[in-house]
């Protein structure tokens, strides 16, 4: 039987294993939900235990409704959210948790708790900053490294190993410790490209993070995603239902490898080599959101990250914008309205979910009025801070035409008007990189949001770029899944997988009647935040 290739996702609630043949083709996929703790405002801890545990589920769930048998598998890969992991001996957790609950080992991407710590490093002013886009984030993994060993010194003495997530995966599925560009080059500030000699002694030592390497907490040296250091264990292979010495490739942060399985059809559409890529931009919309783009030549975009070398596309460099929260806020402003509890019984009584019944009454409203009801309805989305292009952890949302009206209607109205702000934050990025040698006319979005028609128009019609769902939209797993096929030889590297197994989908192209509707409230967008910062100013001047 032919070679199928296994993906595996590590997102924010879930764990996903998806299966797929050597054209791109989802044969089948399962997931299984992990446990996430906020002791604190700002912290988000997880178990790398629990982690495994859904994995090895998932992917024995995925196999069964295959049809497959374990020998099928040609390959597999994992990605997973940028998120600290602490380990002691083997696979034994280290608590991060300022309660010392041992099962929480791991910092989530979305922790902020390093907020002083990454101010601090900023103003260092080293050379390696240039590449995370002048500022260093406190959702990357230098800040949160300084956080443990000033705050838990006793969990930083017994750890034994410290690794992302997606490099934990891949040790804990194999027992060997390789460690992928991706993670190294985008989360701590490791520079890949020739010359430049990886880690930076200058930068760790005045942190008092030298101890990293000097007790082999992190390895020296990183490996390109896709490339197969060994095969699964056979320990690893027993719990996941798969058979030992299975090709097991280097992996990816999540939202690179929905990158992987989305921009490969740029090269079917522009095949002009490594040019076309400059208009093209994943955008991976999910809890949070983020927008990569490539080139064959490092692009300095102040306020997104980057320019990282090899991180994603092997010889290509990466920059990547992003925003903290997308379906967290939207999430967010439907569950804290007055009227959430008459939308939950509308929905049930309609037999939809909550989204399908707000997009109803979007519709009904905009049939009825236009987009007058939007006119003094306006979002500043950083509710959790902005990571481009504003790179300001502690902004804060705003928002501005509240009333005393309540109702469905009025939820509805605040739903819609959530994700323009949210498309004009994706707006400011491309614009920001449009500034550089990027000229971006397509957006490929994948993500739970593709099944949201509403979000997909207005993104459309507020960024005026073409937006396209591929055929699979599923490409976070189709991503990793590409790196095992590589890895099992069916494609000799991951570009030529990625214009073998990414398959064009539907396509929504911008509407005009809108546009200038947009450009006056992208502008009150804009002005929201400078307002922010003067408000800021005034009030810390007391």
């Amino acid at each position: 039987m032919e070679k199928h290739f296994l993906g595996i996702d590590v997102g924010t609630g879930s764990v996903r294993a998806g299966i797929f043949n050597r054209q791109g083709d989802m044969v089948s996929q399962a997931s299984h939900d992990i446990k996430i703790w906020h002791p604190k405002p700002g912290y988000a801890e997880q178990s790398s235990q629990d982690i495994w545990r859904a994995a090895c589920r998932a992917t024995k769930q995925a196999l069964a409704e295959s049809g497959l048998a374990a020998g099928d598998i040609g390959g597999l890969s994992f990605d997973a959210t940028c998120s600290l992991v602490a380990l002691a001996q083997d696979y034994e957790p280290v608590s991060i948790s300022p309660g010392g609950e041992p099962e929480r080992n791991i910092i989530v991407w979305m922790d902020h708790r390093a907020t002083e710590q990454a101010a601090r490093i900023n103003r260092t002013g080293h050379k390696v900053l240039d590449y995370v886009g002048g500022k260093i984030s406190p959702e990357m993994e230098v800040p949160k490294l300084l956080w443990l060993k000033e705050n838990l010194p006793q969990a930083w003495s017994q750890a034994r190993r410290i690794m992302d997530l997606t490099d934990f995966m891949f040790y804990r599925a194999t027992g060997q410790d390789a460690r992928s560009l991706c993670s190294v080059v985008c989360k701590w500030t490791y520079l890949a490209q020739p010359g430049a000699g990886g880690y930076q002694p200058d930068f760790f030592e005045p942190l008092g993070l030298s101890d990293l390497f000097e007790r082999g907490l992190v390895p020296l040296e990183a490996h390109e995603p896709g490339s197969v250091p060994g095969g699964i264990s056979s320990e690893a292979a027993r719990e996941m239902g798969l058979a030992p010495g299975t090709p097991v490739a280097v992996g990816l942060i999540d939202a690179h490898a929905g990158g992987v399985g989305m921009l490969g059809l740029i090269l079917d559409e522009e095949p002009e080599g490594t040019a076309s890529f400059a208009k093209a931009l994943a955008l991976i919309a999910g809890t949070s959101s983020c927008h990569m783009t490539v080139s064959p030549d490092p692009a300095f975009v102040q306020g997104i990250w980057g320019p990282y070398w090899g991180a994603m596309v092997p010889g290509m460099w990466l920059n990547e914008g992003g925003q903290s929260a997308v379906g967290s806020l939207i999430d967010f402003v439907i569950a804290n309205h007055g009227s959430n509890g008459d939308l939950l019984g509308l929905a049930r009584k309609q037999e939809q979910d909550p989204y399908q019944a707000l997009n109803a009454l979007v519709a009904d409203i905009k049939t009825m009025q236009g987009m007058e009801p939007w006119r003094h309805r306006h979002m500043l989305p950083y509710h959790h801070g902005n990571r481009s292009p504003r790179a300001d952890p502690l902004a804060k949302g705003m928002m501005m035409g509240l009333t005393m009206d309540g109702g469905l209607e009025d939820l509805a109205l605040w739903y819609a008007a959530t994700v323009q702000a949210t498309a004009y934050g994706t707006r400011h990025i491309i614009e920001t990189l449009n500034e550089h040698w990027y000229q971006i006319e397509q957006v490929y979005v994948c993500g739970g949001h593709t099944k949201n028609q509403l979000f997909l128009q207005e993104y459309a019609d507020i960024t005026g770029c073409a937006i396209v769902v591929p055929k699979q939209p599923e490409a976070v797993l189709l991503g990793s899944a590409m790196l095992g096929a590589v890895a099992a030889g069916a494609y000799p590297s991951v570009v030529e997988a990625m214009k073998s197994m990414c398959q064009p989908g539907n396509r929504i192209s911008p509407r005009t009647e809108h546009r200038a509707f947009h450009e006056a409230k992208y502008r009150v967008f804009k002005d929201m935040y400078d307002y922010h910062c003067k408000a800021v100013a005034a009030m810390s001047a007391v």
